[in-house]
């Protein structure tokens, strides 16, 4: 019996898919489920190609950018629960986003959550995290990942597991409240990720900070 073989487009494809599945592990949130997207997305891009008598090239191409966003889902209770977040933190510079792929996205300045070098929860943030954490009880869907961060200031012996345990006091005050900690993820970045000047005062207040990032993966069918 003969066996039509996979065309190069086919396997580069899979191979597109495959590495974005692989690179996750390095990846910054945003950029996990970005990947993980762009590869569905490539693959599912390919087929539609086909299917329209399109080159499937193309079809990969628009389809990578379409999947971009296709990793994860922005449901009303994502849209709510941003609603709730912009009222809980207002006035309090903590920034509330939508992001790209897709994820409801807390930035908090040191200034609202840590003192220096205390990875003890400021009152301030506290009040965030109650609101927060009432939105996310009783879900089996969501996945929240927690990510903290220090300017460049001292060694990263120091900043390195300061910034991890500063997101796991936020995930050990959220699952005291009644959150799944199976459903929550930590890491520390250290000084690696910075959003400003660490040659400024300025750019270090903002670069030591946690993210807290909220997705609803997309369900396979």
């Amino acid at each position: 019996m003969n066996r039509k073989a996979a065309s190069p487009l086919t396997w580069a494809v899979l191979a597109t898919a495959s590495l974005a599945l692989v690179g996750c592990e390095s990846m910054t949130p945003t950029q996990k489920g970005t990947a993980v997207g762009a590869g569905v997305g490539a693959a599912g891009g390919a087929v539609i190609g086909k299917a329209a008598g399109d080159r499937a090239g193309v079809g990969a191409v628009v389809g990578g950018a379409v999947g971009a966003i296709a990793g994860n889902i922005w449901s009303k209770r994502q849209e709510e629960r941003k609603r709730q977040m912009e009222q809980a933190t207002q006035g309090t510079g903590i920034d509330v986003t939508r992001t790209a792929d897709n994820q409801l996205k807390l930035n908090v300045p040191n200034d609202v959550s840590f003192d220096v070098n205390s990875a003890n929860i400021k009152p301030e943030l506290r009040g965030v995290l109650d609101t927060f954490a009432t939105s996310l009880r009783g879900d089996q869907t969501s996945v929240l990942t927690i990510v903290g961060h220090t300017d460049s200031t001292g060694s990263d012996a120091i900043n390195n597991p300061l910034s991890l345990e500063r997101a796991r006091s936020v995930r050990d005050y959220l699952a005291a409240r009644g959150v799944p900690a199976s459903r929550i993820e930590t890491a520390g970045r250290g000084e690696r990720e910075p959003i400003a000047d660490n040659g400024t005062d300025a750019g270090r207040a903002r670069n030591r900070r946690v993210e807290m990032y909220l997705r609803e993966p997309a369900q396979q069918g």
